[in-house]
């Protein structure tokens, strides 16, 4: 496991900024008002040839009544908990505040090595030096006058952080000695491709098996939080009844049955003219981003409320995306436990959302924990139909048979043919047919034939479907040609 550096300090003195500058790319929200990060977001950075992994937290409020705040805190407290080196971020303009003291007191218990992080400095003379001095009053050891939004004195304070870390572990060292003999003949294999001036196939690398990413989404307050940390088995992220409680996607790890998975939760999507203040809007672009990386959505709503519109645009952006899609009704210990009213509900859902009809539904209570395994099952059983590749002869039986049984229609001047099928893709698969009029097949039979591709394959996915003129349409158009001009003399 990679060592851990905590990024904490109390709210909007930059710990997001310079997570993101740590980082190298704009991963957590950053806006210029209090409490925008809530949760712990890891990720991982490579400095000085040590690899680590940084975390941002929640703006650190000691002694706070709010029960969301007190959440937050708590969250910060756990990174502390488990980190091996914190960066404590002040913000050097305004000064040493007793909100800082009290963070101190707290992090010299914790008796972990804190680097103090004077941010908001950015220039280098004589009387910033002297702001960042005051810091010292802390007690806590190493000072560092720094801007994380422009990067000045970030360099030097991570080389005294990398050696506060622990040292690498025998495992470790025998790791990196194994990476860069596996550089070094990587180099020598694209020098030698220079000198013969040929293509040589580059050294195998082993093969893993990828993760598969789940993302969470739904509109706020049905219970997204609360169900991610039902999944982990721990507090991972801050769950309120408050509305609009997570900002960014927050990724957590787990092992399910041997397959590792990436839970993201994201945050809740209200419909554009009810986003009221610029950190939702950012927030909403995030979820909507996370989910279009995943290969799984989860789409939860509250059993309390019947499937309204915004469940339903949520559905059709997972299927225009092309996502796998879970329907999850949350908040299914608030109704009954009466099967008649699930089934009921169910073919209720199933009418409302008849787009994405192929997509299995669960009720579950994330509070109780019941049925909350289920979600996973379904996602690394859709994962797989995802990336499902189907044999090309079983594929033009089964055209063959739909031929057979349900003719293709007449469209206009003439028959439509279908001669054959193949598959062209994955993630959703992709088939492609050939035949004599691409343009006119008719969405009702191109429904059916989608029907029948989930039926023989048991897909529950998202499915495309191209279709394509037979190759040689040009040469066949010339062979008639003669014919026809023969005709006229």
């Amino acid at each position: 496991m990679k060592p851990l550096v905590a990024i904490v300090g109390r709210p909007n003195v930059g710990k997001s900024t310079l997570f993101n500058r740590l980082a190298r790319r704009r991963i957590a929200l950053v806006e210029d008002i209090p409490g925008v990060t809530r949760d712990r977001h890891y990720w991982d950075v490579e400095y000085e040839d040590r690899e680590l992994t940084i975390i941002d937290t929640g703006g650190f409020v000691p002694g706070e009544k709010d029960s969301l705040l007190q959440q937050v805190r708590e969250q910060a407290q756990l990174a502390v908990e488990e980190c091996d080196v914190i960066v404590f971020v002040t913000d050097a303009r305004a000064g040493l505040t007793a909100a800082d003291q009290e963070v101190a007191t707290y992090l010299r218990q914790s008796g972990k090595p804190v680097v103090v992080a004077a941010n908001k400095l950015d220039s280098e003379s004589q009387s910033v030096q002297a702001h960042a001095a005051e810091f010292f009053k802390l007690g806590l050891g190493d000072v560092f006058p720094i801007s994380a939004e422009h990067g000045l004195g970030v360099g030097t304070m991570m080389e005294t952080v990398v050696g506060k870390l622990p040292p690498l572990t025998p495992e470790e060292l025998e790791a990196r000695k194994k990476a860069r003999e596996r550089e070094e003949a990587e180099e020598e294999w694209g020098a030698q491709e220079g000198e013969e001036g040929e293509e040589q196939e580059a050294p195998a690398e082993p093969e893993e098996e990828r993760p598969i990413r789940v993302a969470i989404i739904g509109r706020p307050n049905v219970g997204k939080s609360t169900l991610v940390n039902a999944l982990l088995k721990e507090k991972r992220v801050v769950a309120s009844e408050i509305p609009g409680t997570t900002r960014d996607p927050i990724d957590s790890e787990l092992t399910y049955k041997k397959r590792q998975v990436i839970l993201t939760d994201t945050a809740g999507i209200r419909r554009k003219k009810t986003i009221a203040h610029r950190v939702e809007q950012f927030s909403v672009v995030a979820a909507l981003k996370a989910m279009e990386r995943s290969d799984v959505a989860v789409l939860l709503m509250d059993a309390t409320e019947p499937a309204v519109d915004q469940d339903a645009k949520l559905a059709g952006i997972a299927e225009e995306k092309g996502r796998a899609l879970v329907i999850v009704v949350n908040k299914w210990d608030l109704i009954s436990e009466d099967k008649r009213k699930q089934e009921i509900f169910r073919e209720d859902l199933k009418h409302a959302l008849k787009f994405v009809g192929y997509a299995p539904i669960v009720f579950t209570s994330a509070l109780t924990g019941s049925k909350v395994e289920k979600v996973l099952e379904l996602a690394v059983e859709l994962a797989d139909q995802f990336r499902y590749r189907a044999p090309t002869p079983q594929l033009n039986r089964l055209l063959s048979h739909i031929e057979e049984s349900h003719p293709a229609p007449i469209v206009g001047r003439g028959p439509l043919r279908v001669y054959y099928m193949a598959q062209v893709g994955t993630a959703p698969p992709t088939f492609a047919i050939t035949t004599n009029r691409p343009d006119a097949v008719p969405d009702m039979y191109k429904r059916y034939i989608t029907n029948q591709l989930r039926k023989t394959f048991d897909l529950r996915v998202p499915l495309r479907l191209l279709f394509r003129e037979r190759p040689g349409k040009a040469k066949r158009e010339a062979r008639k040609r003669p014919k026809k001009q023969a005709g006229k003399h």
